[in-house]
């Protein structure tokens, strides 16, 4: 009988033996390998710099940092230590007398009120352990700490541990911590801050300051009593750090900030180094914005849009209002809705470099209006034709006709109808041809209806003549000007029609914007860009910006244009912006049917673009509202706050300019017997002077007056289009193409690149 007995405890002993040991192979199955640790990346967030080295936003799936020990303030060390493993620095991995006392409280209270685990086993179960509440996983664990206390040292696991960490708030390790709680580096963290973070790995909702003031008060009170207690702080610093206030209010995020600006940066490296790099990797990347220029305009930009709203809505429901008292039923094009809010875009770009300063995409949405709407510029358009007629010989004493003209089309091109100079021989050239479906007559018109005859370049230019432009188009050729506007910076297809001359194809206004600044910088198009320089979470540099540029047109050319552009700002549409008392060049701009408002201006040192619409290509409605009107005002107000840091110079002249007093108004060489208010001292090439002189007989032409009924049209400012109705009743439309499109351009290829 005890034989037998002998042999059944054996064989007891031996399946229990075995039994173990499947289960111990069976929990060792699918370890990780401990040595991962030496190489272990967490994911990490990805900064986004302003040119002053301010972060603007930081990208990651989870907020945080990686950051040696050594710049973790001792505070937190101590406070972390003293809260969640007071034996930190004397277990081997786990705390068997912890665990006992764990054990017996949570059998006690019948419910689990106390952990047991160690920093390290905290570590362990973060990195390798998936959240389950299992046994196996806790002995998984155990085994882990002990294997990880084998191989690493106490500073190396503390380490890891206040990177990895979850303090609430989506923030994971001590730096990703500071920035959340208080809007400060790690290092300036003080004892009060320390405790209060401390405080809250245990339980980072239910001790939340954000949340549950009182109880994250309370915590952090515990957290200093028990660093007291083991001799970490004096009872002076724990009172000091107990009277300090919590933060009860988020610190402003850096996703706030210049969201239209991050999103095209965001992009951009999502298409050059994948989402994994972006949202993990921990990105360095230095950018050109200048975060004061962006917040300036973005404050004075929706203040302007926010009163814009206000008007637009009084006279909208003005017009209904009108509409009902007359009886007749609301149209189908108007509703008695509220208006949608007007939109905006307003770009600023460094002339020499194409660093792009600030970038404003709208109001809301994350479609860039800057960089992706694609709009008619009208009127902003006309410096290209004005260049081209300039590069043919022309000057700006040259003489363009502002007189009525009409074309007709062959089902094919548009053609100019000859001897067609007012209305009754445009009646009676088209009279035989009214009824022929296939004829169709286009009569452009000037925004008051009016012509003043025979203008030199500069008048037209300044006053926005459409009509000037589509006789300068005409003659010099639709080809030419698209030609010029390509090489200045222009990427969109452009139609070489004559309606090209008031803007009718649709660019960007970042393109636009780009383009203007070819003229300021002595005819060198540089490309615009918003990306510094990029590095990896090493400091290991990934790219750096590669300056591009490229000669557009001569220097004396783009000297002569911009010197024209300063008389729109002087004397000519955009003359409110000649309150910022400096040089200062630029271009108004309103698109068919008062869709689109611009106004592009520059400096020698930066050229801002700005734009205003509805997403839905409706007409902003008043015909006074025009881009000279209504976005210079605010344009002006921007660039007066940008503008104090910069110095009042004017544009260089280059050598091959000469500069001669003419007569405004005849274009010739100026002489006391010719009135003196039309003198004006002109700038031309070198040898393209006047060589007569003013009459001072001579008077200037009579102004002709046309009303818009008798053309069947609307004249609209700064490039608007007409339409001739004739007499037996069939309607010939303008050959405007499409008012636009908003297209989304994806972020690859040369554009995004090149931004």
């Amino acid at each position: 009988m005890p034989r037998t007995r002998f042999y059944v405890l054996a064989a007891l002993a031996f399946l229990s033996v075995g039994a173990g040991s499947l289960a111990l192979r069976k929990l060792l199955e699918g370890m990780p390998p401990i040595h991962t640790l030496e190489d272990y990346t967490p994911s990490l967030t990805t900064r986004v710099y302003d040119s002053r080295g301010t972060v603007i936003s930081e990208l990651s799936i989870e907020k945080r940092a990686l950051l040696p020990l050594s710049k973790i303030p001792v505070d937190l060390q101590n406070a972390v230590i003293a809260v969640e493993d007071d034996a930190f620095f004397k277990h081997w991995g786990i705390s068997p007398k912890g665990m006992l006392r764990s054990a017996v409280r949570n059998l006690l209270a019948r419910r689990v009120v106390q952990g047991a685990s160690t920093i390290t086993q905290q570590l362990a179960k973060q990195i390798f352990l998936k959240p389950e509440r299992k046994f196996t996983r806790k002995i998984r664990e155990v085994l882990l700490a002990i294997e990880i206390e084998r191989n690493f040292s106490k500073p190396e696991i503390l380490q890891l541990y206040l990177n990895q960490v979850y303090f609430g708030e989506g923030a994971y390790g001590a730096q990703a911590a500071a920035r959340n709680y208080f809007g400060k580096e790690v290092a300036e963290l003080t004892l009060a801050d320390c405790a209060l973070l401390a405080g809250l790995i245990r339980a980072p909702r239910g001790n939340s300051p954000f949340f549950k003031s009182e109880n994250a008060r309370k915590r952090r009170s515990f957290v200093l009593q028990r660093m007291l207690s083991e001799k970490l702080v004096t009872a002076a610093e724990a009172d000091a750090a107990n009277a300090a206030p919590i933060p009860l209010v988020k610190p402003l995020g850096f996703d706030a900030q210049a969201p239209f600006f991050v999103e095209h940066v965001r992009r951009r490296l999502e298409h050059k180094y994948g989402t994994a790099a972006v949202w993990r990797g921990g990105l360095k990347v230095y950018t050109t914005l200048d975060l004061e220029m962006q917040k300036k305009a973005e404050e004075v930009m929706e203040k302007a849009l926010t009163e814009f709203d206000v008007k637009a809505q009084v006279e909208h429901e003005k017009k209904i209002a009108e509409l009902l008292t007359s009886g007749e039923p609301l149209p189908p094009d108007v509703s008695t809705a509220p208006l949608a809010k007007i939109q905006g875009a307003f770009v600023v770009i460094d002339i020499k470099t194409g660093a792009v300063r600030a970038m404003i995409g709208g109001r809301d949405s994350q479609f860039n209006r800057v960089t992706q709407a694609k709009r008619q510029p009208g009127s902003t358009f006309k410096p290209f034709v004005w260049a081209a007629a300039l590069g043919s010989g022309m000057t700006a004493a040259s003489m363009v006709d502002d007189a009525p003209l009409a074309f007709y089309t062959d089902g094919r091109d548009w053609r100019l109808l000859e001897g067609a100079t007012d209305q009754y021989s445009i009646n009676l050239a088209t009279q035989p041809f009214a009824a022929s479906p296939d004829f169709k007559i286009w009569v452009p018109n000037n925004y008051d209806g009016k012509f003043l005859g025979r203008i030199t370049l500069r008048k037209a230019l300044a006053n926005s003549r459409n009509i000037s432009s589509i006789n300068l188009i005409t003659q010099i050729g639709p080809p030419l000007v698209v030609e010029l506007a390509k090489r200045a910076g222009i990427r969109s297809e452009l139609e070489p029609a004559p309606a090209l001359g008031l803007g009718a194809s649709v660019v960007t206004p970042l393109e636009m914007t780009a383009a203007f600044g070819t003229f300021a910088n002595g005819g060198i198009a540089v490309t615009p860009y918003t990306l510094e320089r990029a590095e990896d979470a090493s400091g290991k540099p990934l790219e750096g910006h590669v300056p591009s540029d490229k000669e557009a047109m001569t220097p004396q050319l783009a000297y002569l244009v911009t010197n024209l552009m300063k008389g729109v700002v002087q004397d000519g549409t955009g003359r409110y912006a000649s309150r910022l008392n400096r040089p200062l060049g630029g271009k108004t701009g309103t698109s068919n049917d008062n869709r689109d408002l611009w106004f592009i201006g520059f400096t020698p040192d930066l050229v801002a673009g700005a734009w205003m619409g509805y997403d839905d290509f409706t007409s902003l409605g008043r015909k006074d509202w025009t881009g000279g009107s209504t976005v210079v005002p605010w344009w002006t107000e921007i660039m007066g706050a940008i503008l104090k840091e910069y110095p009042k110079r004017d544009f260089p002249a280059p050598s091959g300019i000469v500069f001669a007093a003419i007569d405004k108004e005849q274009g010739l060489l100026y002489q006391p017997a010719c009135p003196k208010a039309n003198k004006l001292l002109e700038a031309f090439a070198q040898g393209a002077e006047p060589k007569e002189y003013c009459d001072p007989n001579r008077k200037g032409p009579a102004v002709i007056e046309v009303s818009t009924a008798a053309l069947g049209s609307t004249a609209l400012p700064d490039g608007g289009y007409g339409q001739l109705r004739l007499s037996t009743g069939a309607v010939s439309p303008a050959p405007a193409p499409s008012d636009g499109e908003l297209e989304a351009i994806p972020a690859s290829g040369e554009d995004a690149d090149s931004l």
